[in-house]
């Protein structure tokens, strides 16, 4: 089902929605923070160094000098709007680049010209892959001793599987950055310190110049030759190159996401973000290129789709949850119709409605008041008490249910303990506003102990976490040392029977089923299926068969943590007349699941880490030795930017205190990226 076309698209061709992403320490922060002053956002550029960013408000951001939370701002250029969401870099906040990717319609690659293309990196391009968000890169840090263009460039065609073409280009590196040249109108482009490089100076180039942007400047336009004939045969004839069709040329690449134009930059230096804004504009789509939603009905599941326009049906999806001073805020992409303050909304995820009291456009830790918001639009909204991330907001008249965030599982987790009673109660209350907030944390209490045991994606994730369950609620609890998350799975084939038969209240509860288990290959997930002619149960059999054996997995036999890679065939389900009911179905598939894990020869799963070390040649064999040290796999080993880079595969269990290890075996000149990989067996 399509909805009809009305008469509210005006704005969306000027408009863009854009995320920076990038490795830790790229210059995102900065690169933005230099599009903000150029746009006349702001009239100070911050620094990141000083803790001024504007763009990392909170206090954990300022002090640690990295972003932590996704921050967005809206500023104009050449009269068009954009919406930019600036990302963190750490791998511990890989959530909040997802959160943000998924309701982006552009995206800015950043890389350092002298780290290239890092872990981090990689990771976050693949997750806009996977959305189908086109990118812009921009080749940051090129006044730095080390810099390579080319060298990055290359990076990227060989660890992205990215087709770089360069727009820009720099005169000299190091540095030797003199200025640029602007390979569409063929121009020199200085940027004058003297204005912070507000001012631009374009000239023509020497012969000098021209020479060495020659070769460039055609694979530019061999790039744009591609997506039209009348640019192919205008350059097939050596005829003049109208710049117009150069640039709709290069725009249909890049939305194919055949290319990725390349801006190179020092933002640091106020060198290259004018360009780059033409870039955003010129080559990322506005929310029409992007076209109709498609989501699912949620009462009959069929396909449906709402054009990107405020006479269409209401389509908004949550991509972030904030607790301000307590109070709940979430932020929502609007992809269709109209969202207004005061007026109900659907939310087809939870199937409740609910009113949005106020709305607010962002600008990093400010918000602006807004009364009705429409298609492209991001926003914050108060007054959703019952919307998480993933949730989809509709008009109750024709619904829609968009395609949910999915989220990461934890690896590390703390055993937290409350000071004294009466911060036991204030402890949970701060700890569940946080889980609303970040869908990669879990809170759990164990029965043993009496201990809450909180789980994130890294050291630093539950650091932060504890950090601002201080600085915002008062508490400040007692943690235990940071413990491993593991899986459980099973190695072989197995079966098991269950059978219950009890009196619950005034009734005879009975079940038997049995099943089969046998492993899946890793990463794989978990099945549940049956050998059974399902149809000649009573549905409600089968429901709590089901619901019995998707319970069991969420503890396995050894430890009791969640099974995964698993494939459980339901063989049998034995009725006994006038007994069997859901209930006893339901218990019994729980007892032989247990049964059937058990004799499968379950085993343990446990994260394991992918790092990346940099370090001068003089210490490769002290890093190698602590590697094997700590049961690590060396993968690969290569040359970048005068240092030898190691890359390893090690168990998380192993890497607590790595990082001092490190510094103490290199004498402090080693660097190091760690990020999760997979979940493996123990060894």
């Amino acid at each position: 089902m399509s909805a009809k076309k009305g008469s509210g698209k005006g704005r969306l061709p000027s408009l863009r929605n854009i995320g920076i992403i990038a490795h830790i320490d790229a210059g995102k922060t900065t690169l933005t923070e230099r599009i903000l002053f150029f746009t006349g956002k702001i009239h100070r550029m911050g620094e990141v160094h000083d803790g001024t960013a504007t763009m990392d408000f909170m206090p954990e951001e300022q002090e640690r000098g990295i972003t932590i939370t996704s921050a967005c701002t809206t500023c104009a250029w050449k009269g068009h709007t954009v919406n930019i969401i600036d990302t963190p870099g750490h791998v511990d906040f890989t959530m909040e680049v997802q959160r943000s990717l998924r309701v982006l319609d552009g995206a800015v690659g950043v890389f350092c010209a002298v780290s290239g293309v890092e872990p981090q990196s990689e990771t976050v391009w693949r997750q806009s892959v996977a959305y189908g968000v086109p990118k812009l890169a921009c080749v940051n840090k090129l006044d730095r001793l080390g810099a390579d263009f080319e060298g990055t460039l290359a990076a990227m065609r060989e660890k992205l599987a990215a087709n770089p073409v360069a727009v820009t280009i720099p005169l000299g590196q190091g540095a030797d950055l003199a200025g640029l040249v602007d390979l569409l109108a063929m121009e020199r482009l200085d940027f004058d310190p003297k204005s912070q490089g507000e001012e631009v100076l374009r000239r023509p180039l020497s012969e000098d110049e021209a020479a060495y942007a020659a070769p460039w400047r055609e694979r530019l336009v061999e790039a744009a030759c591609e997506y039209d004939e009348t640019l192919m045969e205008a350059y097939l004839s050596g005829g003049d190159i109208d710049p117009a069709l150069l640039v709709a040329g290069l725009r249909a690449a890049t939305l194919a996401h055949d290319i990725v134009p390349v801006f190179a930059a020092s933002a640091l230096k106020n060198i290259g973000v004018q360009p780059l804004l033409d870039g955003v504009l010129a080559f990322l789509p506005s929310p029409l290129d992007r076209g109709a939603v498609a989501g699912l009905d949620p009462d009959t599941k069929a396909e449906k789709r709402f054009e990107p326009d405020a006479g269409a049906p209401l389509s908004a999806l949550v991509f972030k949850v904030s607790m301000e001073t307590g109070r709940k805020q979430v932020f929502a992409r609007v992809y269709s119709g109209r969202l207004e303050a005061g007026k109900d909304v659907y939310n087809a995820t939870r199937d409740v409605v609910e009113k949005p009291s106020r709305l607010f456009h962002l600008h990093a830790g400010h918000r602006e008041k807004a009364e009705v918001v429409g298609p492209g639009e991001i926003v914050a909204v108060a007054g959703l008490k019952s919307a998480m991330t993933g949730d989809t907001l509709c008009a109750r008249a024709d619904p829609i249910l968009l395609e949910s965030i999915t989220g990461y599982k934890p690896v590390i987790s703390l055993a937290l303990e409350p000071r004294n009673a009466e911060e036991a109660e204030k402890l949970k209350e701060a700890l569940d506003k946080l889980l609303q907030e970040d869908s990669t944390l879990t809170l759990i209490e164990d029965p043993d102990t009496e201990q809450l045991i909180l789980s994130g994606m890294g050291e630093l994730h539950l650091d932060v976490v504890l950090e601002r369950a201080r600085r915002e609620y008062g508490v400040a609890p007692r943690a235990g040392k940071p413990q491993v998350v593991y899986l459980e799975t099973v190695t072989g084939p197995g079966a098991g029977e269950g059978e219950f038969d009890r009196e619950l209240g005034d009734r005879v509860h009975h079940g038997k089923v049995g099943l089969a288990v046998s492993p899946l290959p890793r990463e794989a997930g978990r099945e549940i299926m049956f050998e059974i002619d399902a149809q000649t149960y009573p549905p409600a059999w089968i429901q709590a068969v089901t619901e019995g054996l998707e319970d069991g997995l969420q503890s396995g036999p050894l430890r009791g943590y969640p099974v995964q890679d698993v494939r459980v065939r339901v063989t049998g389900i034995f009725p006994a007349e006038g007994k069997t009911t859901p209930v006893g179905c339901r218990m019994a598939a729980s007892m032989a699941l247990k049964a059937a894990l058990a004799d499968a020869r379950p085993a343990l799963l446990e994260p394991i880490m992918e790092l990346e070390i940099g370090v001068p040649d003089a210490f490769v064999g002290d890093v190698a030795g602590l590697l094997g040290s700590k049961g690590a796999k060396i993968e690969n080993m290569f040359d970048r930017a005068g240092q030898k880079v190691v890359t390893a595969l090690a168990p998380l269990r192993q890497m607590f205190g790595f990082s001092t290890d490190l510094r103490s075996a290199t004498q402090g000149r080693a660097g190091l990226t760690m990020r999760f990989s997979k979940f493996d067996l123990l060894q």
